[in-house]
């Protein structure tokens, strides 16, 4: 009946909130482990130069 729904949509809530909080917690954990690797080796990861949007985008030569 009502009971059981109500008792099995808590439970889930409850599931459902906990492992949400899991994965947050893993992400930040390996968003973490990366930011410190970067930090510690900065010649692997060297900022490129910027680039001005002519010259991103192709040439353009309308079609008639």
């Amino acid at each position: 009946g009502v009971h059981r729904q109500v008792l099995f949509t808590t439970v889930g809530w409850f599931v459902g909130y906990f492992l949400t909080k899991r994965t947050e917690y893993i992400h930040a954990k390996l968003d973490r482990e990366l930011f410190e690797y970067v930090r510690q080796h900065p010649e692997d990861f060297k900022k490129a130069e910027k680039k001005r949007m002519g010259e991103l985008l192709e040439t353009f030569y309308p079609v008639r």
